[in-house]
């Protein structure tokens, strides 16, 4: 038995070693794609195309335009009137107005009223809306305060002595919030679901295009050996690969701290590569041809991606998606693996995530080989 199965490893390595496209796709996959994610998708609003219409033309006014500066806004023009605002906003030449009144300075000047300014957004692109109305909001805040200050002696209490709420914010796990260590980690978290599904079907349906398929059903080797065969080979490319996007990409390139234990993440990873695989056997044996498993794989990875909270975290999500994400290993993998490696967590912390992936894994594992016997016993 023990020969028959080393002999179909053998075979399997082979087939992977002479394929010569498909090894470069899984370069790319673990290096280049990752370099680009982490490079190509950021978090951070700069450069923000912004244009001033200031009514007022006062010295205050001025003062607060100053603030908005690189790298945050790149401010394109002054306008006139409403006319070239409304076009400069509708072009999408820029992303973001500020309109300040005629009246801005007397009524700063005036202890009795208070000034206003109108930002109008392109809510086109949400993410990136809501990122520069906070910018704003926190440089029109902090202009107030110094106005208050300077204020102070006219008024009957300083401003010192004036109940306040000082905030003390520390960000762990990531003081300088870099969006290109969330965005290299995710990508390589990707990488493990799609390459594994992906690798798992093309070699199936790779047989039984070639029709190779039928001459192994007549080998002494059993059905259960053939599917441990095609499963354990492609686990073990994809976590050496998938060690080259750690030690050659994550850490050098981006500087993402590993903080956790690589043997518990790579000893977990292992049981979700066997999940990802079992699902990508069961969708080889539905297909036909590598066309059709590309499509259902894709079919199948994008609900798994949505569902996942990379993105939009669960809490977030509609109730019944809530409940949906449930069945999806790509959440409980994401979630132990930020934790794990981002964190430093332990075992105390990761159990669910564990318990979700081997009771989801277990099921989709058992499923996959009796449909994979059963049809291949026919």
């Amino acid at each position: 038995m023990k020969s028959r199965f080393y002999a179909l490893l053998r075979k399997e390595f082979l087939e992977f070693s002479r394929d010569k496209a498909l090894i470069f796709i899984l370069l790319w996959a673990f290096t280049g794609a990752i370099f680009t994610a982490g490079h190509g998708i950021n978090l951070e609003v700069k450069n923000y195309p912004t244009v001033i219409m200031d009514l007022d033309n006062s010295p205050k006014s001025r003062e607060l335009i100053s603030r908005l500066h690189k790298p945050y806004f790149k401010i394109l023009g002054y306008l006139k009137n409403e006319k070239e605002l409304i076009y400069a906003l509708d072009s999408g030449r820029a992303s973001l107005a500020v309109v300040i009144p005629t009246d801005f300075q007397r009524k700063i000047d005036d202890a009795s009223s208070s000034s206003k300014v109108q930002i109008i957004v392109d809510g086109t692109i949400s993410m990136s809306a809501t990122i520069a109305i906070s910018y704003i909001a926190q440089i029109v805040n902090t202009y107030s305060l110094e106005l208050l200050e300077k204020k102070k002696n006219d008024l009957f209490y300083k401003v010192t002595t004036l109940p306040t709420i000082d905030e003390r914010v520390r960000v762990e796990f990531n003081p300088n919030i870099l969006s290109s260590w969330f965005s290299s980690l995710l990508e390589l978290l990707n990488m493990f679901t799609m390459v594994s599904m992906l690798l798992a079907a093309a070699a199936l349906v790779r047989e039984k295009e070639y029709g190779t398929i039928e001459q192994l059903m007549v080998t002494p080797a059993t059905v259960s050996e053939i599917f441990f065969s095609k499963i354990l080979v492609n686990l073990v490319i994809i976590l050496l690969f998938s060690l080259i996007s750690i030690f050659l990409i994550l850490k050098p390139v981006f500087g993402v701290p590993i903080r956790g234990s690589l043997l518990l993440f790579y000893i977990v990873a292992a049981l979700y590569v066997f999940t990802i695989e079992s699902l990508g056997i069961a969708i080889a044996i539905i297909a036909n041809n590598l066309s059709q498993t590309i499509m259902l794989v894709l079919l199948v990875l994008a609900p798994m991606l949505f569902l996942s909270g990379a993105w939009t975290p669960p809490e977030a999500m509609a109730k019944w998606m809530q409940y949906l994400s449930l069945i999806s290993p790509m959440r409980y993998f994401i979630d132990f693996g930020y934790s794990v490696l981002f964190k430093g967590n332990g075992l105390s912390y990761v159990w669910f995530d564990i318990l979700g992936i081997l009771i989801i894994g277990g099921s989709l594992f058992t499923f996959s080989l009796i449909w994979f016997t059963k049809k291949l016993s026919k």
